[in-house]
């Protein structure tokens, strides 16, 4: 990528409830310039509550791990919306409460025969599909599983094994330094800097300072996006203007000035791409280097987003960025209009890598902190 031009240089564009005080713009390292442009209308914003249970302070000593805990307690509260944002899954695994109604032992084979194709259509995957229903053979042929409704319990049972084998990972891992740097990669289209807005404004509402950098800088317009979610949110945004700035410097620049100015959370959106592309995945590992040599440490999570309607064909891109870059956890997005939801499974599975959000609709609240017991019950309710 050819370097940042003379011109080029980055801008921190403030959301802040008083008008900033007119004063001159100090020069920054690099020849990079941070400035207060003027706000756009926050009609829209979205502000911290006045009774946040946390306030974020550098004397405050666990303050990530509580707000992790918090996250994921806020999650088990939200089991409505993991319930409809699954309701397609569900309709497809509905023909498995059928089969068990009458079920008798006779029937075993029939049965768990269609309970495997009801598995693979909602994309469990065959690995999984055939482990799942090969031990459930075994306990029903042992004398375990003698009704309809044991079997059912045992086969939520084992998915949930499957997805719990990742313990506590599945909270985010924001270490004990401040600031704490996620980085989102993921291939164009899958909703990458939608999770990131979605995101910002979850950590924002449970009290946490949040600096959001474009770092996505080969499409204009996710910059544009990603101001329009700085405002909803109330947070600040670092961007690189000029013509073709690198992606590495705006991130490092954004993570300096979270250290300065005592953010608690750095979010990096970075330039989507496919996994195919090797020269552009190398990007990636320039810009994990470049906010390491700020924040030792840094990044603490790389999130990759992966769009749920591709089912299992989310795999190989999967395996391609952590090869790459060391994917700590997933977002898997637009589960809410798939019924292919039992990719969730494979994906953990496959990988080890933990899902730490989920998509389950359009709004602002509906990236919720995955919930593995509430998943399960969602899907064979």
């Amino acid at each position: 990528m050819a370097s940042p031009s003379a011109s080029s240089h980055l801008s921190l564009i403030s959301k802040p409830s008083k008008p900033p005080p007119q004063t001159q713009p100090q020069p920054q390292p690099l020849g990079l310039l941070f400035q207060f442009p003027p706000s756009r209308s926050t009609a829209s914003s979205i502000s911290r509550p006045a009774d946040s249970r946390f306030r974020c302070s550098a004397s405050q000593t666990g303050f990530f791990t509580r707000l992790g805990r918090l996250m994921k307690e806020k999650a088990k509260s939200d089991v409505e919306k993991i319930f409809s944002g699954f309701s397609k899954t569900r309709d497809n695994l509905a023909v498995i409460d059928e089969l068990l109604l009458y079920w008798n032992l006779a029937d075993t084979d029939r049965v768990l025969d269609e309970l495997e194709e009801a598995l693979l259509v909602a994309d469990f995957g065959p690995k999984i599909t055939i482990r799942i229903v090969d031990r459930l053979r075994e306990d029903i042929l042992a004398g375990k599983l003698k009704s309809g409704a044991e079997i059912k319990d045992a086969l939520k049972k084992s998915v949930l094994e499957f997805l719990n084998k990742m313990g506590s990972k599945t909270e985010l891992q924001l270490g004990f330094r401040k600031p704490a740097v996620v980085m989102i990669v993921g291939v164009n289209g899958g909703g990458k800097t939608t999770s990131l807005g979605k995101l910002a404004n979850r950590l924002k509402r449970e009290g946490a300072k949040v600096l959001l950098a474009a770092g996505d800088t080969f499409r204009a317009a996710a910059t544009d996006q990603l101001e329009i979610w700085a405002e909803r949110t109330g947070c600040e945004i670092v961007v690189a203007e000029g013509e073709k700035p690198k992606a590495s410097s705006v991130l490092s620049q954004a993570v300096k000035r979270g250290k300065e100015q005592g953010f608690d959370v750095v979010l990096c959106d970075t330039s989507g791409r496919l996994h195919t592309n090797y020269s552009l995945m190398e990007e990636l590992i320039a810009c994990k280097k470049a906010v390491a040599k700020v924040v030792r440490g840094a990044p603490n999570e790389i999130l990759l987003v992966l769009d749920g309607t591709t089912g299992l064909n989310m795999l190989p891109q999967a395996r391609e960025f952590n090869d790459v870059v060391g994917v700590t956890g997933f977002i898997l997005t637009k589960l809410d209009g798939s019924a292919r939801g039992g990719c969730v499974v494979s994906v953990v599975d496959e990988l080890g890598i933990p899902v730490k959000f989920v998509g389950v609709g359009e709004g602002v609240e509906d990236l919720q902190p995955f919930d593995a017991e509430a998943f399960v019950d969602a899907i064979f309710a």
